[in-house]
């Protein structure tokens, strides 16, 4: 899997306000998987990326041909199941869009014993990553710009994805409103969740509205002061 393409440097347009993104959610399959579709002001816009992709993705599909938009990247914040089953899909309904995900979790996307879906009993595969994401790379969706947080815990490969000109963070499944991914999982590791959500989640401004995995959203300061698993 090959490394992310860098970003290029290219400031965006001056303006008096920062780009910011627009993000519509679906909850998707059996486990009611948050799949989000992201766009952001640029060019013609119709440039989108979508984040995660569960099973049954047919109305997000839908939803951006409905749209007239060209997704120009498919991110997985890991590669569970419930966030995988859909990518061959997509790949199918939108040829040539490139799958981001962390290199720790490279092989989970053919693997059902991984991705758990072996366990789940619907067996979910799909072809590799094209890219690889890493800590602390800019990824550029028109003009706004996003840092990856590496927040391993509920699997070795989790990923965070922020914006932080637009306050928003999609967390995954590492952090929840009022409570944090499961950690008991063979892959899963509790005390890395517990330092990745105190160490770089909430070192994200209090406004910060995360985008979890399952679940409504929530925002850094109110998870800092209310969650019961992990206090700021």
């Amino acid at each position: 899997m090959s490394n992310a393409p860098k970003d290029d440097q290219t400031a965006p347009q001056s303006s008096s306000e920062p780009a910011m993104p627009s993000i519509h959610g679906f909850q998707l399959g059996p486990h009611q998987t948050n799949c989000y579709v992201a766009t952001a002001p640029s060019g013609d816009g119709t440039a989108c990326w979508i984040i995660d992709a569960g099973y049954q993705p047919e109305e997000l599909i839908d939803w951006v041909r409905s749209q007239g938009l060209t997704p120009e990247a498919l991110i997985l914040t890991h590669a569970h199941c419930d966030h995988m089953a859909g990518v061959d899909a997509v790949r199918a309904a939108f040829p040539g869009v490139p799958v981001f995900l962390h290199d720790a979790e490279a092989e989970w996307l053919a693997n059902p014993e991984l991705n758990l879906s072996a366990a789940m009993g619907i067996p979910a595969t799909a072809a590799p990553a094209e890219y690889a994401l890493e800590e602390g790379q800019t990824l550029t969706l028109g003009d706004t710009r996003w840092r990856v947080l590496h927040t391993p815990g509920h699997s070795p490969g989790s990923v965070s994805i922020v914006c932080e000109s637009a306050a928003v963070a999609f967390v995954g499944d590492a952090l929840f409103a009022g409570s944090v991914g499961r950690t008991d999982f063979p892959t899963s590791d509790h005390e890395a969740l517990m330092a990745a959500i105190s160490e770089k989640l909430y070192a994200l401004p209090d406004e910060t509205q995360t985008l979890s995995g399952h679940g409504p959203p929530t925002t850094i300061g109110h998870e800092k002061r209310t969650n019961p698993f992990v206090r700021g």
